[in-house]
C-alpha cells in the first residue's frame, strides 16, 4: 500500500522518466529536498560517464543542483550506501546496466525509499538500459513529458541532432532537443534539410 510516496511497513521504488528537457531531474530534486525537510537522510548517485555538468553535482538543464556521489557502476552505489540513509536517489539511471534493477529491488525491500529518474526511450526511440524493467517493478511512476521544439505539441522523444550512431551519447540543447511522435526522426542527421512543419492536426 503507498501513501504520500511511502511504502506503509516497507520501502518503495518510485521511477521518474521521460524524454530529454522533460524536468526529470528537477522533480528528483524537488523530492529529494522534500526529504531532507522531512529530516531523512538522503544520498544521491549519478553514472560517472554523465560529465555534463559538475561531476559531483546532479545538474538539471535549469541549472538546479544537489550533491552527489558519482559511481563507475552500479555495485558501488551499495558500497558507498550509508547505514544511516533513508532515501536514496539515482539520476540518469539509463547509463547504468541491467543490476541497477536488482539493487533497486535490495534496497525498497531493506525499507528505503528509491527514487529513480531517467530516459525511457534511446535516440532511436527504443527503451533504454534498465529503464523498462524498472518502470515494470515500479512502486510509483511519473512519466513527464517536454514540448516538441518543432510544432510545440507535448514531446515524448528525445531527438539526437548528430551523426552519432552509438546508443550512449552524453550531451544537451546542441546535440538533442525535445519532439512529439510526429516530428521525430531517428534516422535525422545534421547534413539533412531541417525537417518541414508537419501539418496541422485536426
Amino acid at each position: 500500500m503507498i501513501a504520500s510516496g511511502r511504502a506503509i511497513g516497507g520501502g518503495v521504488i518510485e521511477v521518474i522518466c521521460g524524454p530529454m528537457f522533460s524536468g526529470k531531474t528537477e522533480e528528483l530534486i524537488r523530492r529529494l529536498r522534500l526529504a531532507r525537510i522531512a529530516k531523512q537522510r538522503t544520498q544521491i548517485f549519478k553514472p560517472g560517464v554523465d560529465d555534463r555538468y559538475e561531476s559531483e553535482h546532479i545538474t538539471s538543464h535549469i541549472e538546479q543542483k544537489y550533491l552527489c556521489t558519482p559511481v563507475k557502476e552500479t555495485r558501488a552505489i551499495l558500497e558507498k550506501l550509508a547505514d544511516n540513509t533513508r532515501v536514496v536517489g539515482i539520476d540518469e539511471a539509463q547509463f547504468f546496466g541491467n543490476d541497477l534493477v536488482e539493487l533497486c529491488e535490495k534496497l525498497a525491500n531493506r525499507g528505503l525509499r528509491v527514487i529513480v529518474a531517467g530516459l525511457d526511450q534511446d535516440y532511436l526511440g527504443n527503451p533504454f538500459g534498465p529503464m523498462p524493467q524498472l518502470l515494470a517493478i515500479a512502486d510509483d511512476l511519473q512519466k513527464l513529458k517536454a514540448v516538441c521544439m518543432v510544432c510545440g505539441a507535448e514531446a515524448t522523444k528525445s531527438q539526437r541532432l548528430t551523426e552519432d550512431k552509438d546508443q550512449v551519447v552524453v550531451g544537451a540543447g546542441e546535440q538533442y532537443e525535445a519532439r512529439c511522435r510526429v516530428c521525430f526522426d531517428p534516422d535525422l542527421s545534421l547534413e539533412k534539410s531541417t525537417p518541414k512543419r508537419p501539418m496541422a492536426r485536426v
